[in-house]
């Protein structure tokens, strides 16, 4: 299971904290030992009680005042704590999607290790923030094998908790069939098994793979595919 490393600090108080953050932005010189000090050990909840208490006391909205007196990988750092892990996301891939370039790295990161509750929020978050779909801007933004698969994990709709032994190696034998042949079905069949069935049953087919090729599936993937498709799979 995986957890954060990140616990609720005992003995927290939103007023306190805020009142502490106010007199770090507000000096000459911005007190950045005091922000780290607070912001990266508060839980995600208690940094957004924070937030509360800070506009209370202050009248102003903390993410713009970080934004207003930090600068570069520290701001971007201390401003992406302050967001819920839905709108964070919802707000990279914004950016990854709509920025100069597409941010393919970005994309992948997020949407291939989300469990499907936090897929449907960050797509409910993109869609109140920035009244787009995000389904529809990955269609528009990427292209070929890699959008297909990036579409697919937006749905959401990984099996999970299930495991069906009977079926892992046939599975397996599609894999190794779609890294031998490579055709645009092989990789559509490919895509379809890594981003559907659940991780349980992934793992069984995995091992039933190594059974039929002699090789570990990221090994395989590795050696027959490239680019952003392959990048994705592996992330997989």
């Amino acid at each position: 299971q995986i957890q954060g490393t990140i616990f609720p600090a005992p003995n927290f108080n939103p007023i306190t904290d805020a009142q502490l953050l106010g007199g770090a932005l507000q000096g000459i010189c911005v007190e950045k030992d005091v922000l780290i000090d607070i912001l990266t050990q508060r839980c995600n909840s208690q940094r957004l009680l924070i937030a509360e208490a800070y506009r209370d006391m202050y009248g102003r909205d903390l993410i713009t005042d970080l934004k207003e007196n930090l600068s570069h990988h520290f701001k971007e750092v201390m401003v992406g704590l302050m967001y819920p892990p839905a709108s964070y996301d919802a707000h990279e891939l914004w950016h990854a999607l709509k920025g100069v370039d597409t941010e393919e790295k970005c994309l992948i990161d997020i949407l291939a290790s989300r469990s499907n509750m936090e897929i449907f929020q960050m797509k409910e978050a993109y869609l109140t923030e920035y009244n787009n779909d995000l389904q529809q801007d990955i269609d528009s933004e990427t292209s070929g094998h890699f959008r297909d698969t990036l579409m697919n994990l937006a749905q959401g709709t990984r099996m999970e908790g299930y495991a069906d032994p009977s079926t892992a190696g046939q599975d397996a034998m599609i894999l190794w069939e779609a890294c031998q042949q490579k055709t645009g079905e092989h990789k559509n069949m490919l895509q379809m098994i890594l981003c559907n069935k659940s991780y349980q049953q992934l793992w069984m087919v995995f091992q039933e793979f190594q059974n039929i090729s002699g090789q570990d599936i990221v090994d395989a993937i590795n050696e027959c595919y490239d680019g952003y498709f392959q990048e994705l799979l592996v992330a997989i």
